[in-house]
Parts: C-alpha cells; sequence; structure tokens
C-alpha cells in the first residue's frame, strides 16, 4: 500500500475483521492487549475499533504517551525555571498545558514568565542564537522517539559553541515501565501492540524479553486503523496457533514498512553518547523505575540545565481526584475516573491523560467516549 485511504479502506478492514472473530471463536478464554502507545489509542478512539472487536478481545491502554508520563514534580522544576531572571523557557505545545501544583505553563507565561513553545528542539537553540543575554532552557519530553532530535541539538550547540543553550532533559526509555507493568501483577495483560515510532529507534529487537522472559507476544504497529487490526489479528493468531502455551511466543513486526529488527544504529549510537541512563526516575502512574530516565552525559554537562541551574527536584503527589496513573497503567478505563469529563476537561485538564491529544482521557473526551461511563454501570456492551 502506497496512500494513506488504503489503511483506512473499510473493506479491507471488514476483511481483517473477520479474521479476527474466527480465531476469537477460538479461544479457550479471553484475553487483553495493551496499546503501549498513545497514537494507537488515538487511533482505535477515532475510529471506534475498540467496538469492533469480539468481546472476548479487549484493548487496554499503556504507558506510552510522553507526555502523560511526566510526574507532577517535574512539571513544578519546570515551572521554577521559567521563573529564574534572564530565563526563556521552551518546551513543545502539549507541555505547555500540564498541570503542575501552581498552574501550568502557559499559567507561568500569562503571569509574565517567557514560556514560548516550539516544533523543535533546535528551534530552541536558534532562540539562543537570537538572545545571547538570555538563558534558554529546552523542556525536553519524551521516549527513544523524540530523544534524538534534542540529542542533534546538543550535538549542534557543542559544535557551534553555544553558551547560553541548555536542555531539562525528561527524556525516558520504553522497557522499564512495561517490565514495571507485568511485573506488577495489578493489570491484566497477555499481548501488548508495540510502539511503532519507538521501534523506528530502538527496533523490534527491544522488545525481545517479552517473550523471552514473560512470554507474552507482542506485534509493532503502525498508527493507521487497519495497523492496528492487522496487529491484533497477528496477536490472536499466536494465541490460537497454540505458540503462547508452548512457550514459542514471539515479537512480530506490523510496521516492516518502517521499522527494523535493528532499528537505527545511528540513531542509537548518538543517544547512547549524548545521554546516560538515570539510576532511577520517577514515573506518573508507576513511581520510581531504575534505569528508566535519561540525563545529559558528562561530555555534554555544560548544556545540562539540571548544572547550570540549582533545580530543586520536586516530589509533589497527583491531586487525589485524579486517576491519570491506573490509566496509564491500564488498570482502569477513563471513564471510570470519578472526574472524567465533569471537572476534568480539555478544557480543564486536573491530570495529564487530559491534555495531550494521545493521552487516553483525550481520546476518549474529543471522539465521544463520555457516554461510555453509563454503558459500563448499566452493565451493557456498547454498541
Amino acid at each position: 500500500m502506497k496512500y494513506v485511504d488504503e489503511f483506512r479502506d473499510p473493506a479491507a478492514a471488514k476483511k481483517l475483521l473477520r479474521a479476527i472473530e474466527a480465531n476469537a471463536a477460538k479461544l479457550d478464554e479471553p484475553i487483553s492487549l495493551m496499546e503501549v502507545c498513545g497514537g494507537h489509542t488515538h487511533t482505535i478512539y477515532r475510529y471506534g475499533l475498540e467496538n469492533l472487536l469480539p468481546e472476548n478481545i479487549e484493548l487496554v491502554h499503556g504507558p506510552g504517551c510522553p507526555v502523560c508520563v511526566i510526574p507532577m514534580g517535574r512539571v513544578d522544576d519546570a515551572l521554577w525555571l521559567a521563573a529564574q531572571p534572564d530565563v526563556i523557557l521552551t518546551t513543545f505545545g502539549d507541555m505547555m498545558r500540564v498541570p503542575g501544583s501552581d498552574g501550568s505553563l502557559l499559567d507561568a507565561r500569562a503571569k509574565g514568565a517567557d514560556v514560548r513553545f516550539v516544533y523543535s528542539p533546535l528551534d530552541a537553540l536558534k532562540m539562543a542564537e537570537d538572545n545571547p543575554d538570555k538563558q534558554v532552557v529546552f523542556f525536553a519530553v519524551g521516549f527513544e522517539t523524540t530523544a534524538p532530535s534534542t540529542a542533534v541539538t546538543l550535538e549542534a550547540a557543542r559544535r557551534r559553541d553555544v553558551p547560553n543553550f541548555s536542555v531539562f532533559s525528561n527524556h525516558v526509555t520504553i522497557e522499564p515501565p512495561l517490565r514495571a507493568i507485568v511485573d506488577g501483577g495489578e493489570t491484566e495483560v497477555d499481548g501488548f501492540i508495540g510502539p511503532g515510532h519507538v521501534a523506528t529507534v530502538v527496533g523490534t529487537k527491544a522488545f525481545d524479553f517479552l517473550p523471552e522472559e514473560f512470554g507474552m507476544p507482542c506485534v509493532v504497529a503502525g498508527f493507521e486503523p487497519l495497523d492496528i487490526l492487522q496487529a491484533v489479528a497477528m496477536l490472536v493468531e499466536q494465541f490460537v496457533s497454540g505458540d503462547v502455551a508452548a512457550g514459542k511466543a514471539a515479537v512480530g513486526n506490523q510496521y516492516a514498512r518502517v521499522v527494523r529488527t535493528e532499528g537505527n544504529p545511528a540513531a542509537e549510537a548518538l543517544l547512547d553518547r549524548v545521554f546516560t541512563v538515570r539510576d532511577r526516575f520517577e514515573w506518573r502512574g508507576l513511581g520510581w523505575l531504575d534505569d528508566s530516565g535519561l540525563g545529559i552525559s558528562e561530555e555534554y554537562a555544560r548544556w545540562d540545565a539540571e548544572k547550570r541551574f540549582t533545580v530543586p527536584g520536586a516530589l509533589i503527589p497527583d491531586p487525589v481526584a485524579c486517576e491519570c496513573g491506573s490509566v496509564l497503567t491500564g488498570r482502569i478505563k477513563p471513564w471510570e475516573c470519578r472526574v472524567f469529563g465533569t471537572a476534568c476537561t480539555p478544557d480543564t485538564p486536573i491530570g495529564t491523560c487530559m491534555v495531550s491529544p494521545e493521552g487516553a482521557c483525550a481520546a476518549y473526551y474529543n471522539f465521544g467516549r463520555i457516554d461510555r461511563k453509563v454503558t459500563v454501570e448499566l452493565g451493557s456492551r456498547p454498541s
């Protein structure tokens, strides 16, 4: 297939659904499949895929929304940086609206802080060159998908010797949260729909630990409706064929048009040079995870905001009413949160899952899933 419309073809979708239904009828018991990436969640609920699948196949949400997993304390640290004299704080648009304990970066800008959103960290570097009397800080977030662009920018800052630029790194890696979910035992998960964008960098090899250590299948998928349906079909086939029961679960690659087994070695080499793995990093909903965050290596320490400034390192608990942590780990669905769609909306977000378009709560809200809460209470399956 060459064009986007081909990945949204209704006839092809019906054919895939028939195959899924035929195999689902052979399952001995229901299965739950976690879509790791927020981009997958967005597609699933934009196109209503969850309602098309057989009743014995459930999709649950994972911790793959890069904005959603940032804990409130790191947002407060960014707010502190924005309040420092002669600082221009820059970040991606989604992070502007993420609530800290005393408002968001957008609120801070309204109160006079110089906070600006950028499309790329290279934009922030250019801003530093254009404003030599200011300290320009880039608030970096994201998995291995966005970390290479930050690494390229740090390399450019060193090459061009830009002294007034620094990065507040909040990059994270995909393996530790998946391990935590499987090891935690609080979420019913039988297989994973792997994040295609992350896999373009780390390859399908990064998910081999799921079948090798936990006997769980994974299929790396693209982000169109047919991509996700095909990934579900490939996962169900592993259960029906007996491979999972026989300990032969595997990592499949539905997104072969983009993803390779080995990933992008050049990008990974750059990440290894520019970043260093933190001993521990805090995640929303998962707490402190070992070896899960990327700090800036000693070679690039001159451009590390956490070394240039005495960042407080705030530890702030989530609001009591917010259940983003449970949504991010698949323990509940968004409509089960008591403030979903009432006190917490995209205009008045209490938690991060309602801010980013990749957040499960925002996807449910924006695509008309508010009424799903009623159907759950009535004990019926949504039509």
